[in-house]
């Protein structure tokens, strides 16, 4: 009766473990296939090259590798046998920091440029140009990989130091080390966004209150600048929402860090993680719910239609 009732608690176990990576896996070719269609999206069609825009293509194209190789990753190395090697192993360490870290950036961008958008409309034009944006973008990425290297360089100096046994691919920190990314990636990143958000909040209810009690007659110069403040104050409100999810996805993890610092080697290391790396399917089912020209992109896109001669000159606002 004993073997009985251990086999059946195997098979029940096996069967957990197979439906928890199916469900995973399907994660994974979701947060692929929405984020390309997000970057597919802004990079084609020219209307959409906007800041804004930019930035958040700069955010798919991180959730993008994420749902394309950290998401698997993390799946092969809690469910199987390590078999790719201990350099594969120290590389994707190195590529978790980085990816993870150019995200954290990207959503500063974004909190950022909201703030000037709403805040100071008048010098926005001038101050937030594509070309900067794409510059600050690129610092970005740039200033991550550097960042990544200074908290991987034991494991790529001597891969596979903190393995255990054959097939096993962990990755740990020093204290130090750990104190560093905390403060850097969780209270300096949730400090300076709140901050921001909270002055674009105060500033939006405050314009919005103003929009309501405007008059009607007014002229039309001034008709299309309020319908140009109610975009921008959209705007704010989607990214809001973005950001929110994302501090939502984010701070459990650093959070749980603040009690034990070292998180990669808990137990409770891969469910964190997921839990973070969810935000990144996330992300382009708020642009969907939100952003009018996404839905409009995403039929263009299966449909084939953006094959036609000129179709980046389409009109998608």
């Amino acid at each position: 009766c004993l073997s009985i009732s251990l086999n059946q608690s195997d098979h029940s176990s096996l069967t957990s473990a197979v439906l928890l990576n199916i469900l995973l896996s399907f994660i994974s070719v979701m947060t692929v296939s929405l984020n390309l269609l997000v970057i597919i999206s802004v990079s084609h069609f020219r209307q959409l090259h906007t800041p804004t825009n930019i930035l958040l293509l700069s955010l798919a194209v991180s959730d993008f590798l994420v749902g394309l190789l950290l998401m698997p990753g993390e799946i092969l190395r809690n469910t199987a046998c390590w078999f790719l090697g201990d350099a594969i192993c120290a590389l994707y360490s190195y590529l978790v920091c980085q990816i993870v870290s150019a995200s954290i950036g990207n959503i500063i961008l974004i909190s950022a440029d909201r703030y000037e958008a709403i805040c100071h409309p008048l010098h926005y034009s001038t101050r937030i140009t594509v070309g900067r944006i794409k510059f600050s973008a690129c610092l970005c990425w740039l200033g991550a990989a550097l960042y990544s290297i200074i908290y991987v360089k034991d494991e790529l100096i001597e891969p596979g130091r903190t393995n255990s046994c054959t097939g096993e691919c962990t990755f740990a920190i020093s204290y130090i080390t750990g104190i560093v990314d905390l403060v850097l990636n969780f209270v300096f990143t949730v400090t300076v966004i709140v901050v921001l958000y909270m002055r674009v909040f105060v500033v939006a209810v405050s314009q919005a209150r103003a929009m309501h009690f405007h008059v009607t007659a007014a002229s039309m110069q001034h008709s299309a600048n309020s319908k140009a403040k109610r975009s921008e104050l959209k705007a704010a409100k989607t990214l809001g929402v973005l950001v929110f999810v994302y501090l939502l996805c984010f701070c459990p993890y650093y959070g749980y860090s603040l009690v034990e610092v070292n998180v990669t080697s808990t137990t409770y290391a891969s469910f964190l993680i997921f839990i973070f790396y969810l935000n990144s399917c996330l992300n382009p089912i708020i642009y969907a719910l939100f952003y009018p020209w996404f839905r409009k992109a995403i039929k263009l896109i299966v449909t084939l239609r953006i094959l036609q001669p000129s179709s980046c000159d389409a009109n998608m606002l």
